[in-house]
């Protein structure tokens, strides 16, 4: 755009330039201008004021190539009068030109205007530079921002008249497209590096160059007064204020988010240089006067020129970076300015499910809004995490006021719709309300506090892989805060947690010691923050046994009523809602308490539930089941003999149930009694119930799992399976027909499995 620009440029040069940029424009892998295919994009140039429609060919190609711009504006000339006199001289005005309509050519000062689509006038100024015009290309910037300027002033006081008569109309003026800041031709940059090396210039060193209009033919002279260049300027002003002033113009533009990745990071990125190049000024009160005047058109105005107006369009882009720039710099000497443009940015209408309406240019963009999301907008979690800087940076500045602090909260609990967001956020707070130096900062503590509550709320019925750390850091933050803190998340833990969350991380934590150390507790607060964890424990249990009813025995034991009660939840709930595995877990818990029987009660419970079956034997369980059986015979025989049915009935594994039998014929039952009393001693006899039953069974199970090994045997296992008829041999001789027994069982075998006679031979040999 910039060869095609120049201002010498010879009409047959131009047209073999265009003659070869459409050829190019023509190929197949040409490079689109916003970098994604897909997108229809309108002819946006707007620019083209002389004889609009040479190029109709490439206007109406459904994309835009890298090179649809420069194409545009091979249609540009330079032979407009008004034109060449401004880039000629320093000294054009007309004070006596009073035509104050919107286009035109000079302002109530009688400075010279240039209306022209901004990108295009700003190409102007870039091909002036770049063919070695530069003090042509600022007397044009500076005719470019004084523009701007007229127009956003103009667009404000219409502003205001229309909200005297029109107070409630909700709808903001049509916003741009296509925007200055990410644009292609860069237009602000353009003008702001134009003007910034300006003032590394003094004006004496610009190259003396032939007089510009000696080549263009003498313009008509128009009737102007002399005046020196500096009356372009406000009284105070210089290059460096105006290339300050026209930045934030352009970053304070209200614009559509365009279409397509790589043209929305461009946005980000353009925008992000911009205001680093800002920051490499330093500002005196000249300059912080521009950035109040500026910040008051910003608050005040509306459509084109406000991105933070009170009413924007929906699909506006963003202002939390630029907000964040304007506040840190505010802040020192407008804190009441800083905090009204900081608040007011921090806005993301695009997800908000009932955002004004705004203007509907673009139906097909408003019509899926995918449940809170926006799937056109590629760049939201990088705007999302600069709202959450913005947010972060106004709590820092706001430590210590109350009332700011207030503020801030209420704005990031109505904007931000992300719960890690608002999570980092809390965090974030926390640590500035805990600075080492000082006391902590307790309105920023409660700040904190009520971040992590909204969090809490915010994640509890949908999945968070981040949730465990959040309650975790939440409790911490309560702690912090105090008892009362503590104690209210306790009482209203069902809007905050799972009861999993409730018992074994809150209510737990609470109650540990270093808790109690940290808050300095007399014993009537720690009651009283026990009774919370307890009622709490309790209320879970009952909602979610299997998960719950182990942390609830736990946080009830010193409460002898409130652990009677959880123990009854655990008994209602084991016959419906818990797992053996639960059921075994929380009796061996009784019995270390010193509650044999209810760990007892608890283990026969477990025992229906279980199923072991005949090849299970290496389950994990079978712990549990010898274990239940130490049990019972400790307690006694009665206790045995009404566990041995339900171990018969729910264990079908031949080597368990040898295991018990033969645990249960070594000692005597109920030897180490309760209260130290003893028994007689006895024995118990295989041949009476309950051990004669439990010795049935294990002979049964022997010979079931004999004939299922049997049907699908290989060579490899023979060896293996003596072994196994070797220890059913065991347990069938313990029986005092045993013997017999025995033998027609491996007769039985010879006979049905006679086929197998490899096999059939080891037996014989082992077992005659």
């Amino acid at each position: 755009m910039c060869i095609v620009l120049n201002p010498h440029c010879k009409l047959e040069q131009k047209a073999s330039w265009l003659k070869q940029l459409k050829k190019w424009n023509g190929v197949d892998v040409c490079p689109w201008e916003d970098g994604n295919h897909g997108s229809e994009l309108p002819n946006l140039t707007n620019a083209l004021p002389q004889g609009a429609n040479a190029n109709q060919d490439s206007s109406n190609r459904p994309h835009r190539t890298v090179f649809t711009r420069a194409i545009e504006a091979c249609d540009l000339h330079w032979q407009d009068s008004h034109l060449q006199h401004i880039i000629s001289s320093d000294l054009y005005t007309n004070y006596c030109y009073h035509d104050d309509a919107e286009n035109s050519l000079f302002d109530s000062r009688g400075w010279p205007l240039w209306h022209e689509h901004v990108p295009t006038a700003c190409a102007r100024v870039d091909a002036l530079r770049s063919h070695g015009y530069p003090r042509e290309a600022l007397r044009l910037a500076i005719a470019i921002v004084n523009t701007l300027r007229r127009q956003q002033q103009k667009q404000l006081e219409m502003f205001r008249t229309q909200k005297k008569e029109l107070p409630h109309k909700s709808i903001t003026s049509i916003t741009n497209l296509e925007g200055w800041v990410g644009h292609p031709l860069d237009p602000v940059g353009t003008l702001f590096s134009s003007l910034m090396e300006a003032c590394r210039t003094d004006d004496e060193s610009f190259p003396v160059f032939s007089d510009f209009t000696e080549n263009m033919g003498q313009c008509k002279s128009l009737e102007y007064q002399h005046l020196p260049a500096h009356k372009f300027l406000e009284e105070g002003e210089s290059y460096l204020t105006l290339a300050v002033e026209v930045a934030l113009i352009g970053l304070g533009q209200q614009r559509i988010m365009p279409d397509g990745l790589y043209t929305q990071e461009k946005v980000c990125r353009n925008e992000e240089q911009l205001i680093s190049k800002l920051q490499e000024i330093e500002l005196d009160d000249t300059l912080v006067k521009i950035f109040r005047k500026q910040a008051v058109f910003l608050l005040e105005g509306t459509g084109p020129y406000s991105g933070l107006g009170e009413i924007i369009h929906r699909e506006s882009v963003p202002m939390h970076t630029f907000a964040k720039y304007l506040f840190t710099s505010l802040l020192p000497h407008d804190a009441e300015l800083a905090y009204k443009i900081a608040l007011r940015a921090m806005r993301l209408l695009v997800l908000e499910s009932t955002a004004p309406a705004g203007d509907l240019t673009r139906p097909h963009h408003m019509a899926s809004v995918v449940p809170n999301r926006y799937p056109r907008w590629f760049t939201l979690s990088h705007i999302e995490s600069q709202q959450c800087e913005l947010a972060s940076t106004m709590l820092t500045a706001a430590k210590g006021d109350v009332r700011r602090l207030e503020t801030v909260l209420e704005s990031i609990q109505k904007n931000i719709h992300s719960s890690s967001h608002i999570f980092k956020l809390a965090q974030d707070a926390f640590k500035i309300a805990t600075l080492m130096d000082s006391l902590p900062d307790i309105t920023l503590l409660k700040v904190s506090l009520e971040l992590g509550l909204q969090v809490m709320r915010m994640t509890l019925s949908t999945l968070n892989w981040r949730r465990r750390e959040m309650v975790r850091w939440l409790v911490t933050c309560a702690t912090e805060v105090g008892v009362y803190a503590l104690d209210s998340i306790m009482q209203s833990w069902f809007t905050l947690f799972t009861p999993t969350e409730a018992t074994s991380i809150v209510a737990t934590t609470v109650m540990s010691n270093s808790t109690i150390v940290r808050l300095h507790l007399d014993c009537h607060q720690q009651e009283k923050l026990a009774s919370s964890a307890r009622t709490l424990a309790l209320q879970c249990a009952m909602k979610d046994p299997q998960n719950c009813a182990l942390s609830a025995l736990t946080l009830c034991e010193k409460d002898h009523i409130a652990f009677e009660t959880a123990y009854q939840i655990v008994l209602d709930a084991a016959t419906t809602g818990m797992s053996y595995t639960q059921l075994f877990t929380i009796a061996r818990y009784m019995e270390h308490r010193g509650y044999p029987m209810r760990a007892y009660k608890l283990a026969t419970l477990a025992m229906t539930h279980l199923n072991l079956s005949y090849n299970q034997d290496t389950h994990p369980a079978i712990n549990d089941v010898l274990w239940a059986c130490a049990l019972s015979h400790s307690l006694g025989k009665n206790e045995l003999a009404a566990i041995i049915p339900l171990v018969v009935k729910s264990v079908k594994c031949a080597t368990v149930l040898s295991d018990i039998l033969r645990r249960c014929t070594l000692t005597t039952p109920g030897m180490v009694g309760l209260h130290g009393r003893r028994n007689s001693g006895k024995l118990m006899s295989l041949d009476k119930a309950p051990l004669r039953q439990l010795l049935d069974a294990t002979i049964g199970a022997y010979i079931n799992t004999t004939h299922s090994r049997l049907t699908h045997i290989s060579p490899r296992h023979y060896s293996e399976f003596i072994e196994f008829l070797s220890k059913a041999r065991e347990t069938f001789l313990m029986a005092h027909d045993g013997h017999i027994q025995f033998t027609q069982f491996i007769d039985n075998l010879k006979q049905i499995y006679k086929g197998k006679k490899k096999l059939m031979m080891l037996v014989r040999e082992r077992f005659g």
